[in-house]
């Protein structure tokens, strides 16, 4: 028999507890999680759909892997990744990521919730599935994820996942959920840099600073030096203007962290974006508390590099992996199955001979074999 082709990725999986009793162990667990990886990669999206590849590519499938039951059945797809345990299967994805991605200084690493909007289940009292992030903005790389508690909030689970990164000389972007001091404090004791975005869950500070940025815009900043920067982008019919302002003075600070409770502020920011389409102008203005020393230029980037979160990573979950339609429920099928999404884009996303787009390259993977085992990174 050939070595497996996804032995690189599907080693990090080999501690993986198996839930299965003995008795019922007709399938090998890692040809599970190969031929569901190689089936959502290709663009199945269900576990009928998962089975249904697995049946298609069986002559191929059979070259490197076991299948001493032959294709597993879409009910058993589905009760062994309810029945994983999720913090272990997000550790073998983790794992995988940390020997992929090499994050340099100044990365931005967003962070940011998603909700599994149909996996809610009423009958049984279960609430929609909710999901903490951390997007590798350079490497474009999904870098770990963490479940909700039911019973709790975002908040709870930004920390947790913040202690799972490393992030020595990174810029940690989060929206308002993260903006609390111990979090802050997390960030800077972890090496890294903080973007936090502030609005009216902080509602004594909020209005410090839109009040501090507002005076300043009335005298011209005479009063409190600002450094500011301006960028311009346009495309599809579409002009988009962010001004940038940021105050790093040592006065200001002051009076805006008396107790130091926010560990290593260094600036209060604003940001300004107009967007312009026909006729149609929207503006909003979005205020920002940093840890980051520099230019405003700098700043800027940092809030733009957070929205790729949403446009590279939750954007492609829900429309090319229909993650927001998926009515998976069962036990921790849900959470399982979002690790094998992440994992996927980001083997897609790492695979740069195609110059296509995500959705080009998984129907090419469906059809050809050779360039499936490219992504896989064989």
């Amino acid at each position: 028999m050939n070595p497996a082709p996804t032995t690189g990725i599907v080693d990090h999986f080999q501690d993986l507890d198996d839930p299965r009793v003995d008795r019922t162990k007709r399938h090998e667990l890692l040809d599970l999680v190969t031929i569901a990886l190689c089936a959502i990669i290709c663009g199945a999206d269900s576990w009928v759909a998962v089975e249904t590849f697995g049946r298609a590519k069986r002559p191929w499938l059979g070259t490197f892997l076991a299948l001493p039951g032959g294709i597993p059945s879409h009910d058993t797809f589905g009760r062994v990744f309810a029945a994983l345990d999720p913090v272990q299967f997000e550790r073998g994805f983790r794992s995988w990521v940390q020997t992929v991605a090499r994050l340099t200084a100044g990365e931005v690493v967003a962070l940011d919730g998603k909700t599994l909007r149909r996996s809610h289940d009423r009958a049984d009292n279960q609430d929609a599935l909710q999901l903490v992030s951390a997007w590798a903005t350079r490497n474009r790389l999904v870098l770990g994820q963490v479940a909700v508690d039911p019973a709790s909030n975002e908040i709870t689970a930004v920390p947790a996942l913040l202690r799972l990164l490393a992030l020595n000389g990174c810029i940690v972007t989060i929206d308002a959920m993260g903006c609390q001091t111990a979090i802050a404090a997390q960030i800077v004791g972890q090496g890294a840099e903080y973007v936090l975005a502030l609005k009216d869950n902080q509602p004594t500070l909020h209005q410090a600073v839109a009040t501090l940025f507002a005076e300043g815009r009335a005298d011209g900043f005479a009063s409190v030096t600002a450094d500011t920067h301006r960028r311009v982008d346009k495309g599809h019919g579409r002009i988009e203007v962010r001004q940038v302002w940021a105050v790093d003075d040592p006065e200001v600070i002051a009076y805006l962290n008396p107790s130091g409770a926010w560990a290593g502020l260094r600036n209060g920011v604003m940001v300004e974006a107009e967007r312009r389409l026909g006729e149609k102008v929207e503006r909003e203005t979005r205020y920002y508390l940093s840890s980051l020393p520099g230019a405003a230029d700098r700043l800027g980037a940092a809030v733009r590099g957070h929205w790729g979160i949403e446009n590279r990573l939750h954007w492609m979950l829900d429309i090319g992996f229909r993650e927001d339609e998926s009515r998976v429920r069962q036990g921790d099928a849900a959470q399982n199955l979002a690790v094998l999404r992440r994992l996927a884009l980001n083997l897609l996303r790492r695979e740069t001979t195609a110059k296509i787009g995500v959705q080009g390259k998984r129907l090419k993977a469906g059809w050809d074999h050779a360039y499936l085992l490219r992504i896989l990174g064989h």
